[in-house]
């Protein structure tokens, strides 16, 4: 079956929610993107090139399952070099990120915000259109761009499967 714009939905607490934008399918190039970190400049996924890329999105670092994976992938992929870039996108204000970082004692992952436009949770379908916010969802990227892993948390209240992104991630290692 074919997912369409009109078609995708997540669950929030229960409550079917809509998905804006783009189906991006596994194996095809990954979404150009630029977006806010918190020193408030503009990062491109043209800076990751060459590098794996485990990519999450999250509806809030300030919520407890966002805290808990951003942390968790932070410290799975702190053990594997600088070969494999974490990003973590939310519609936090780049203010709150910083301050989420700062007190939450992470050391790879790079927040990156899409409140200006919302054009990266669109591009990658991701966008929660009723909430203004990012679905959970966990891409990665080989080192050329294309995208090697979609998952599409169905209930956003949920975790995603650690397990599989990494062995992903572990296998582009490898080459």
């Amino acid at each position: 079956m074919t997912e369409t714009n009109a078609s995708r939905f997540v669950a929030f607490n229960g409550s079917p929610m809509a998905l804006e934008g783009a189906v991006v399918n596994v194996n095809d190039p990954a979404p150009q993107f630029a977006l806010i970190n918190t020193d408030l400049n503009l990062v491109s996924s043209a800076d990751f090139l060459g590098r794996v890329v485990l990519l999450a999105t999250v509806p809030s670092l300030d919520t407890a399952v966002c805290d808990l994976e951003t942390k968790k992938f932070d410290h799975e992929i702190s053990t594997l070099g600088n070969q494999v870039a974490y990003l973590t996108v939310s519609m936090d204000l780049p203010f709150a990120q910083q301050r989420w970082c700062g007190s939450s004692h992470v050391h790879r992952v790079v927040t990156l915000s899409d409140y200006k436009d919302h054009q990266f949770g669109k591009d990658y379908g991701v966008y929660i259109w009723e909430l203004g916010l990012l679905a959970r969802a966990v891409f990665v990227i080989d080192p050329t761009g294309m995208l090697r892993y979609r998952e599409m948390v169905s209930e956003v209240t949920n975790e995603p499967d650690y397990v599989r992104a990494l062995s992903v991630v572990n296998e582009l290692l490898k080459g």
